[in-house]
């Protein structure tokens, strides 16, 4: 049924969405956050945590959209590429080889869940390959490329996270680059509502452990669905719940 695929799509927005926004508050990014806005505006991070004037926050803003934009051409593009590749496996592979593809992106997406978590820990996936170069002096294209940078490091904590994505863009190819999008979306919506509210960064940094564990069981219970080709009966699960309410009107 449409309806059904249409909460599938809408399930797969939900957790690439936050899946980004995870990826964000990850000890790997949160706690640099300062030192990055620092970095490609040129303002002191004890400016950005004193009170900002209008001129600090729009030089703070502005920085801070194109170093996103910057991210989103790597990430988007890796995305699309993800949806090519997965959609060309699909002509090739069909069947029970098609299904033993699904079993393993559910494997591959349970195993990054479990190292999210930090319940397993693989020493390869902890080097950080970030680029490294010295900024003489800041404008906006020097912020877009070291947004470029950050996104090709794939920090740690990223790395598992964006890579579970990409699998699941290559194994939906149809929605992968909505799915990669969002997953830009949820990074950028906590980067741009901290930028705003710097100070309260020192409290959410000490919930990242929490937050992380959240969002590798998250990632797990994902896995695993899409091991056993649950989603379907996710859906219509959902669908159950709000039969009669008003958000039943929303579909």
């Amino acid at each position: 049924m449409i309806i059904e695929t249409d909460t599938v799509l809408l399930i797969g927005i939900f957790l690439a969405f936050g899946a980004g926004a995870i990826s964000f508050l990850s000890p790997c990014v949160l706690p640099l956050f300062p030192a990055y806005l620092s970095y490609i505006t040129g303002i002191s991070v004890m400016e950005i945590q004193a009170e900002q004037t209008a001129a600090i926050r729009k030089k703070l803003l502005s920085h801070s959209v194109i170093f996103l934009i910057g991210i989103g051409v790597v990430f988007i593009s890796l995305g699309a590429s993800a949806s090519y590749l997965g959609q060309w496996l699909q002509q090739l592979f069909v069947g029970n080889i098609a299904l033993l593809i699904q079993r393993l992106a559910g494997i591959f997406i349970i195993f990054m869940g479990l190292v999210v978590t930090g319940w397993l820990t693989i020493p390869t996936f902890m080097k950080e390959r970030r680029l490294h170069y010295t900024k003489k002096s800041t404008s906006y294209l020097g912020t877009f490329f070291v947004g470029l940078g950050f996104a090709a490091g794939w920090t740690p904590c990223i790395g598992p996270i964006f890579a579970s994505i990409l699998l699941l863009a290559a194994t939906n190819p149809s929605h992968g680059l909505l799915y990669t999008f969002m997953y830009v979306i949820g990074f950028a919506v906590p980067f741009i509502v901290l930028t705003f509210f710097i100070g309260s960064s020192k409290w959410i940094v000490g919930k990242t452990g929490i937050i992380m564990k959240v969002g590798g069981i998250m990632m797990v219970l994902m896995g695993i669905l899409l091991f056993f080709g649950l989603m379907p009966r996710l859906s219509a699960f959902l669908l159950r719940l709000i039969d009669g309410t008003w958000l039943s009107n929303l579909g």
